[in-house]
Formats: C-alpha cells, structure tokens, sequence
C-alpha cells in the first residue's frame, strides 16, 4: 500500500440524467444542491462537481445558474473546492464553457471524443482548445475526464506545450456504456501511463453504477483521490438507493480509514492540487 497521504473525495451531486424517479435523493434545484453539497461537505468531501439544471429538471449550461448555485456553496461550505462541468450534456459549442467567466477553483475538461450509451461524445479539438483556453485566462484548474488512454496522452501533450499549465490533475472514467469498462489492468496501466507521462501529476477515478464502490476502494488502495455521489451512481447495493450524497461520501471515508488513508481537508485539497487559498 502507497504512503499513508490524504485522499481528496470529490463529490458530484447531480450530473445531467438522474432523476427523482431514480431516487427522490438527487438534488435538481438550486437550493436542494446547496443542502445536499453541505451535508457531503460534513461528510468530508473536499471538492464538489456541479451541474444546474432547469426547472424541468433538464440540464442546463446557464452561467445565471451556475453563479447561484456558487454563492450559496461558498456561503454554507466555505473553503470547499468548485469545481463546475463543461460537460456536452448540458449544452453545444461553446455554450458548455459559458460559466468560466465566474472563475470556479476547477472545472472539467474532456480532451477528446468517445462513445456514450446512446451517442458520441463529441469534443472536437478546436473546441477543446478553446475551452482550455477559457480556463486559463480566468485561473481556472482543468480536471481531465479521461475516458480512454488516448485522452491522457493528449492531456500529457497539452500540459507539455502550455495549453494546460501546472500540474495536471487526471480522472480516470471508467464503467460507462460503450466506453472503457472496469478493468483492473486497465486501471493500473493508466496509472503507470500518468506517471511516466506527467510524473507531477495527481489522479483520481469514478466508476459508474454499481462499479463505484470498486474504484473507490482501488483508487484508495493506490494512493490517488476519489470522486463519488449521486450523479454517478444512486445506490448503495443492488436492492438499496443511497439516502443521500453524504451518504456515499461517509461510504468512500470509510474507505480510507480501512486502508489507513486520512480524509483530505478542504485546505489540504487545495494545497494538494495547487490551488489559490479560499
């Protein structure tokens, strides 16, 4: 087991598809994933990934939104990381990228195209370079979603020629629909890829569905940061739904008290990643 060094939980609390139907639990309104991020907050997430939605319940790209949602983390989870989606559920083009200008700490970044449930996910180099190009000039640090190992060489590439400054931080997806599944060679190779690639570099991993709880635990075993909640998955087991979003991060805690890994602080979140005090 690697160094007993804290693990960073990231918690994503809405996504753009579950719905109250999959669990009365998943926060749609401003105000629910104000609560819902709190109780997370408590729980010992450090860094909250964020959605909006409309108010039907679709996903929505709306800076408007978005800055609402901000003001009221920053008010009751003072010190925690946001960390917004550029996601192309939520929006087209450019549109996915209009919220930057609030100057998040994060938001995420897909450095390349891959195959979804039902679609392709589309990221086209000219618009990932200016999605990047937004984050840096309002100081905002990518999270690379990297759904396949091309990804993170591209990541790597960017990083090197300045597209992408500082060091990388780098979340393995595995388990969607059609894409790279869960697979534990796989995982590991990522990992060394990571590493001789962006030796600076720190990663983490988000496993869909029933596969959360797995790279939960790997990712703890090996001495990156996790990311959990309801976006990603709404259950606890196979017969059960997750009360709430804190309640997958006390699971993924628990996690790191079994494998010796203390919770990182939200302070420790920051300097872990490099990011600018609260």
């Amino acid at each position: 087991m690697s160094e007993a060094r804290p693990c960073i939980i990231c918690v994503a609390i809405t996504g753009s598809l579950p719905t109250k139907a999959d669990n009365p639990a998943v926060p749609i309104s401003v105000a629910e994933q104000v609560e819902s991020t709190q109780e997370a907050f408590e729980a010992g997430a450090s860094i909250v990934h964020a959605h909006v939605r409309n108010e039907d319940g679709t996903p929505s790209s709306d800076p408007e939104r978005f800055a609402r949602l901000m003001e009221g983390i920053r008010a009751h989870c003072p010190g925690m990381i946001m960390q917004l989606s550029t996601g192309g559920r939520s929006g087209a083009g450019r549109t996915r990228g209009g919220m930057l200008a609030l100057r998040p700490d994060m938001a995420s970044l897909s450095v390349g195209s891959n195959n979804f449930p039902t679609r392709v996910y589309e990221n086209p180099p000219d618009l990932v370079d200016w999605l990047a190009a937004e984050m840096r000039t309002h100081g905002v640090k990518p999270e690379i979603e990297a759904f396949d190992l091309s990804h993170i060489h591209q990541a790597a590439a960017m990083n090197r020629d300045g597209r992408i400054p500082g060091r990388l931080y780098v979340q393995f997806v595995m388990g969607v629909k059609n894409a790279m599944p869960v697979d534990r060679d796989v995982f590991d190779y990522y990992r060394r890829t990571v590493s001789r690639l962006a030796p600076e570099a720190e990663w983490c991993g988000a496993g869909i569905g029933r596969h959360q709880i797995t790279l939960n635990e790997w990712c703890i075993a090996a001495g990156g940061h996790v990311r959990t909640g309801l976006e990603d998955n709404v259950r606890l087991d196979a017969t059960t739904l997750a009360p709430s979003n804190a309640a997958l991060v006390r699971r993924a805690a628990a996690l790191c008290a079994e494998h010796g890994r203390p919770v990182a602080s939200w302070r420790q979140a920051r300097a872990i990643l490099g990011l600018r005090e609260a």
